[in-house]
């Protein structure tokens, strides 16, 4: 047996009270990591996994308190370190891949020189050696043309690139424990899955172990060799992971497990952990009740087929300026969107997939005019909105609405929720008094799962799935006849995202609108959606419904995509 690598004992993380109660975000940990192992760490937002991470590299926020030990080779307890002391082992000994690069690196400095540093910093090399080591590492971690990347500024490269940089950034130092921290959440399916192919590759030439912290089961079952499952700051259930995934002893696991959209099987909601928690059904009995009764897709589908049509996209193109000549004139473009016609009957949801790059966000801002497009024609409600003056889109523009990806980014955080809730209704709904618009703004709140007295309080308050409650919430205020979800879900751990894919399968009945869900997860548009179009290159190369797209797809790409999917189903004996 290999010897113990690092020893977690009775680990315990507060921070400073709310109110009453002070907030213990880890409590009474222990676990330990062999030479050469790959351990998960999963749970909800708040379970404490970061926390664990940031105190085994001593890089917790100062308000922090921390309990226990931190056991290095059996020797060396890391939490009894200052932070002078521990600047030996971050990077040497422990390396570290953090959830967001683009946050992650220093946007001033070229990508080859923050790498270059770290080996500096810790071999003593040349400044030549350093550059040459760097261009060496990225080769490793598959990057091409590695001269260019030196040179590169982080916000010039793609996520899945950045990503890369970030992993020849914390192996460069050839540390023995690499932790990672969430790092392909963002990503879409094919770059996750190049990643996590590049991270099991580098671990069998290195022997480097590897502490892998995700909210995503499937890639823990691709990557590690052990899983701890942890809830509100407590382990809850360890051992290997094909244990864990096929027979889960603790109803909290069960409910992780079971929160995914399953590929096999339609269901009409998804489950949610507290019905796991809460209640005594057995897991297979739960599933079987969520289940969609047979032949009610086929007749959603013809039901569809008969709608009248609300959007139509033809020959649609938007380009973005890609190269400029030495005075200043653009020579070449990128096709963001190429050509692109599609329709969206009334009461239809529309899932639009295809990797970083493909042109879906952009075809999503294209047809609501947040980006300008050079040709083509967007039919809505009778009215092309392409040509139409701006004073005449701004009656039009309360009947199409967004969500974006990233609601913190896109609340003001200035204001509070009320404020920020009631302005599209004083800008659009004039004719409403006062009380009529502050009732209308309750009925949503509800809807949304949000209380009353939230409505005081500002974005910074409210976690990850409760800002996207917000977002919907805004955007459903105007009583729109189209909503694009824009990547709504992608950040949100499976327990949270399954309760905001609910609440919006269920904000469509209620309010009848027609949903354009853009999305690089083929699980969650599967639930989703009644058709699915698949982009690449600013192109849509395949259109079906989703039973028939999943079944048989016919294009190379689609079947990638399908292919790139990571399973995380389990058979459950309960």
């Amino acid at each position: 047996m290999s010897k113990n690598l690092l020893q977690i004992e009775n680990l315990s993380i507060r921070f400073p009270k709310t109110g009453e109660q002070e907030v213990v975000a880890v409590n009474q940990l222990n676990f330990t990591l062999k030479k050469g192992e790959s351990l998960g760490i999963v749970g909800e937002s708040g379970s404490g996994k970061s926390m664990t991470a940031l105190a085994i590299m001593q890089l917790l926020p100062k308000t922090a308190s921390m309990e226990g030990k931190i056991i290095w080779n059996n020797s060396e307890d890391l939490a009894a370190l200052d932070n002078s002391q521990m600047r030996q082992w971050r990077g040497r000994e422990i390396g570290m891949i953090f959830q967001e690069p683009l946050s992650s690196l220093n946007p001033v400095f070229t990508c080859g020189d923050q790498v270059a540093e770290v080996i500096q910093t810790h071999f003593g090399t040349s400044k030549k050696q350093a550059k040459k080591e760097t261009k060496d590492w990225f080769e490793k971690v598959q990057l091409a043309e590695p001269s260019r990347i030196f040179d590169a500024y982080p916000h010039q490269l793609s996520g899945g690139q950045r990503q890369r940089v970030m992993i020849a950034m914390a192996l460069c130092g050839q540390p023995d424990l690499l932790i990672c921290d969430e790092p392909t959440t963002a990503l879409d399916v094919t770059v996750q899955y190049a990643i996590l192919d590049l991270l099991m590759q580098l671990r069998k030439e290195t022997a480097v172990s590897i502490v892998f912290i995700s909210h995503d089961l499937a890639v823990i079952r691709q990557i590690t060799d052990r899983v701890l499952i942890m809830q509100k700051g407590n382990k809850v259930e360890e051992g290997r992971v094909a244990a864990v995934f096929e027979t889960p002893q603790n109803r909290y696991t069960q409910g992780l497990l079971a929160c995914r959209p399953p590929l096999n099987v339609r269901l009409s909601r998804l489950p949610v952990i507290e019905k796991f928690i809460d209640d005594t059904i057995s897991t297979a009995t739960y599933l079987e009740k969520l289940k969609e009764k047979t032949g009610e897709y086929q007749q959603r589908q013809e039901q569809l087929s008969q709608s009248a049509v609300l959007l139509e996209v033809n020959n649609l193109h938007v380009r973005f300026p890609k190269e400029k000549s030495w005075y200043g004139k653009t020579i070449a473009y990128v096709n963001a969107v190429d050509g692109v016609s599609l329709r969206l009957r009334k009461g239809e949801s529309l899932g639009l997939v295809g990797e970083s790059g493909s042109g879906k966000t952009t075809l999503g801002k294209a047809i609501l005019r947040l980006v300008k497009a050079q040709k083509g024609r967007v039919q809505f409600l009778g009215q092309n909105t392409l040509s139409l003056e701006e004073e005449d889109l701004r009656i039009l523009r309360p009947k199409m609405q967004m969500v974006f990806q990233d609601p913190y980014s896109s609340l003001n955080p200035k204001m509070r929720i009320d404020e920020m809730l009631l302005e599209p209704l004083n800008i659009h709904q004039k004719h409403l008094t006062k009380d009529e618009k502050w009732q209308r703004l309750l009925v949503i709140i509800k809807k949304v799962g949000l209380t009353e007295e939230s409505l005081s309080r500002h974005a910074s308050e409210f976690s990850g799935g409760q800002r996207q409650r917000i977002g919907l919430a805004r955007a459903l205020l105007l009583q729109p006849e189209l909503l694009i979800c824009d990547e709504s879900v992608s950040a949100l751990d499976v327990s949270v995202q399954a309760q905001v894919l609910n609440l919006i399968k269920d904000l469509k009945e209620a309010y009848q609108f027609s949903l354009i869900f853009i999305t690089h997860d083929l699980s969650v548009v599967k639930f989703i959606a009644d058709t699915i179009c698949v982009m690449k290159n600013g192109v849509i190369v395949e259109r079906n419904d989703t039973e028939s797209l999943f079944a048989a797809p016919q294009q190379e790409y689609t079947k990638k995509l399908l292919g790139s999917i990571l399973d995380s189903s389990y058979d459950s004996k309960s």
